[in-house]
């Protein structure tokens, strides 16, 4: 015996295994025609295509709400453990919700929370 031929072997078992899945898939499904998608979330048609671009104004929408996001992602886990590290916990947080304010005051004078 070669010590070739369990390989070999193995590699026939997952060949044929994998064409007997083809063949059964191509056996038992239906032809392959698109999907007739309608409306699906307020119930009116779309305007535009799924790809389409957002306008830029929208981004700094996206950073602030990035910024909130984080915050409170963050002091959840803080709130619990704040009491059993100190006054060091409490610089950090203090820290980290000066440098998202900075991100906010820096979208607010780039205009982000101009509506019009």
């Amino acid at each position: 015996m070669s010590e070739w031929e369990p390989l070999l072997v193995l590699l026939g078992v997952v060949t044929g295994g994998s064409l007997a899945l083809y063949g059964l898939r191509a056996w038992l499904t239906e032809g392959r025609e698109p999907l007739d998608a309608g409306p699906f979330s307020g119930g009116l048609s779309p305007q535009e295509h799924a790809f389409s671009r957002f306008h830029v104004r929208w981004y700094p929408v996206t950073m602030i709400f990035l910024a909130f996001d984080m915050e409170m992602l963050f002091m959840y886990p803080w709130v619990k453990v704040v009491s059993d590290v100190g006054t060091s916990a409490v610089v950090e947080m203090f820290l980290f919700l000066g440098i998202l304010f900075a991100g906010v005051a820096y979208a607010w004078r780039e205009g982000a929370f101009r509506w019009a």
